[in-house]
């Protein structure tokens, strides 16, 4: 198994880090203090071709492969996760459903849309009632004179309310089976439909210069065209889209890591305790070593994760575990980084502070850390 990346992922790699560093880590702390969505960079990573990246050209990508997404998700983490975020729910929640199950009219319609960061697609799975128990879904929709008539809300959606967002992907109850569980299905709403509305951005503890609101449905009408794939298979299909995001999430994860051990050896080189800069203290070299061990164990799940995926192997339980290991690493690191800087570190205007606050939720977005828990027994055979 090669240990390097291909010529062709390593200059991505270079390429994103350098936007990383010279265009997202100068500017991204005042977006965060504003809780303001940094629009002209997201413009910026359109340009570069990064919402395009693992979808083919004919639909307007750039040919590469969900690989090559892990790896700029994890370099613009290391500068803001805030960026990085956006970037993986465009894809992985907005433009991937559509082209994995949607039909040709909706691709040619939607995708290269989105593939050219022009616009923003978000996905609608969690209810104020359901989040992991994502199959507690409330929301309904009927048909009704060729119309799908949508009621209910979703809580906790990224994307769903920039001015750049073009469509959500709503799961829904569309009936009943004959054993009484529900049919849901997923159904394209774009945005500015009657009947949808945006509601107040949320005051977040971390991910502030990501967008995400709740989204009302009442009475809203959309073409029945507008089902997502197979009608009853919508929670089915999420549950894929899901595996292929938590190895996303992983590299989100590591890249946050990865920041933070930048900015601990940064920092114990320049300051200075007792007369001696703290890089020359063991205590110090220990716990950096500690936080590097983790980033790069976590780096090596999400890899072995996706290339088991590209290969077209069974990889759920592989991207559970990168999921799991990741978010463990990058909250133990935003820690241990905050630890070292020590008042600076729990300052909104330093990079570690906002590390740490971006951190939890790695372990709660996309499945807790107990539901991969939960997905890593079943795959080994443990009563579900």
């Amino acid at each position: 198994m090669a240990h390097g990346l291909s010529e062709e992922h390593e200059e991505l790699r270079r390429t994103v880090e350098e936007f990383a560093r010279t265009e997202v880590a100068p500017v991204i702390g005042d977006y965060y203090d504003r809780g303001a969505f940094p629009y002209d960079i997201v413009a910026k990573m359109g340009r570069m071709g990064l919402f395009g990246l693992p979808f083919p050209e004919e639909h307007g990508g750039m040919g590469g492969d969900y690989f090559a997404l892990c790896l700029a998700l994890e370099e613009l983490a290391r500068a803001d996760s805030s960026v990085a975020i956006t970037l993986e729910a465009g894809v992985s929640l907005g433009a991937m459903p559509i082209f994995r199950f949607g039909t040709d009219e909706q691709r040619s319609t939607w995708l290269p849309r989105l593939c050219s960061g022009e616009a923003l697609g978000a996905f609608g799975l969690t209810e104020p009632g359901g989040g992991s128990d994502a199959s507690a879904t409330r929301t309904t929709g009927r048909l009704e004179d060729g119309e799908w008539v949508l009621d209910g809300t979703k809580a906790f959606i990224t994307n769903s309310g920039t001015d750049i967002t073009a469509l959500v992907t709503v799961t829904a109850v569309t009936g009943r089976r004959g054993d009484g569980r529900p049919e849901i299905s997923a159904i394209l709403v774009p945005a500015g439909t009657p009947g949808m509305s945006v509601g107040q951005h949320y005051s977040k503890v971390g991910w502030c210069a990501s967008d995400t609101n709740e989204l009302v449905f009442d009475g809203c009408r959309v073409p029945e065209a507008n089902l997502v794939g197979e009608r009853g298979r919508g929670y089915a299909q999420f549950l894929r889209i899901l595996d292929e995001g938590r190895i996303a999430i992983a590299a989100l994860s590591v890249g946050l890591a990865q920041g933070c051990v930048d900015e601990s050896l940064r920092y114990a080189g320049e300051r200075e305790a007792f007369g001696h800069p703290i890089g020359d203290y063991q205590a110090i070299q220990f716990t950096v070593a500690d936080m590097e061990m983790r980033a790069h164990t976590a780096r090596l799940a999400y890899y072995d994760a996706a290339s088991r995926m590209l290969a077209g192997e069974p990889f759920k339980k592989q991207a559970a575990i990168a999921k799991l290991v990741a978010s463990n690493a990058a909250m133990d690191n935003a820690r241990d980084a905050t630890q070292i800087f020590g008042g600076y570190g729990f300052m909104n205007e330093s990079p570690v502070g906002r590390f740490y606050r971006d951190a939890k939720i790695l372990e709660i977005g996309e499945g807790t850390s107990e539901i991969q828990r939960m997905l890593i027994a079943r795959e080994l055979g443990l009563p579900a």
